[in-house]
């Protein structure tokens, strides 16, 4: 038992140790070369515009099925549905929107980067790019990093702004909400403080997404299998990562009033 923690623990490490000497790389190729400009803008498209729509329909539904269940709960309890408006957008844009948004992207995009990179690692394409003269933490870690860091932002305001929409629609048609009540609920609550609490969020989450996810492409070894396992094992460790993040997240903003 022993050994086995103790393996798990020295791999745990070692990994950990790999991807910041490749957010140290990353950071003085960043300052030390010319960018990417045209690779940044193509995985920017891949990342966050190729995941819109799945966002966007995640959220929607996301923002009705806590719409149904606010109103039926508090009608329960107080013979109205009260407050709808002011639970959703709440539970969306300072949790549920930046955390559903980054496990989404995380399995849809941040697969397809694990993958991508550790099929040229496995196919010795990135020791070419050495043979090349070419970096490949510049050509290829910087230009994702980016493309996450950009998109996954705007990706969220498009998941809070769908998931209010769809709790609108079931408050206004199956709860019989009025319109005007569900608006006021949120904008007599909601400030710009409970905005900036989820989209900080975010940033933190991009760069957690791409830091993982990249450094598991490069670091796959054996074939085809190997790609399998890396691409497994980045998305199970974005989405716990994005779990245990968001708690501690939240401590530290709640602290600091944000």
């Amino acid at each position: 038992m022993f050994t086995a923690i103790g393996t798990y623990m020295t791999r745990m490490f070692d990994q950990i140790g790999g991807a910041a000497q490749m957010v140290r790389s990353s950071l003085f190729w960043l300052t030390h070369s010319r960018f990417e400009f045209r690779q940044a803008v193509d995985q920017s498209v891949t990342i966050g515009v190729e995941s819109l729509g799945v966002t966007a329909l995640t959220s929607l539904f996301t923002g009705m099925v806590l719409a149904l269940q606010a109103g039926n709960t508090i009608g329960n309890i107080f013979g109205e549905p009260i407050f709808v408006g002011t639970i959703v957008t709440f539970s969306l844009i300072r949790e549920l929107g930046p955390v559903l948004t980054s496990v989404v992207v995380s399995g849809r995009a941040g697969a397809a980067v694990t993958a991508q990179i550790g099929t040229m690692a496995v196919t010795e394409q990135i020791d070419a790019l050495y043979t090349l003269g070419t970096n490949p933490i510049r050509y290829l870690v910087i230009p994702r990093m980016f493309g996450f860091m950009l998109t996954m932002p705007i990706l969220t305001l498009f998941s809070n702004l769908f998931g209010v929409l769809g709790g609108y629609l079931v408050a206004v048609y199956a709860l019989g909400i009025a319109g005007e009540v569900y608006i006021t609920d949120i904008t007599s609550f909601m400030g710009v403080r409970d905005f900036m609490h989820g989209f900080i969020k975010t940033f933190v989450f991009a760069f957690m997404v791409a830091t993982v996810c990249c450094y598991k492409g490069i670091s796959t070894r054996g074939g085809a299998e190997g790609v399998g396992k890396s691409t497994t094992g980045a998305v199970v460790t974005t989405i716990v990562l994005i779990l245990v993040l968001d708690y501690f997240l939240t401590a530290i903003l709640t602290a600091f009033g944000i």
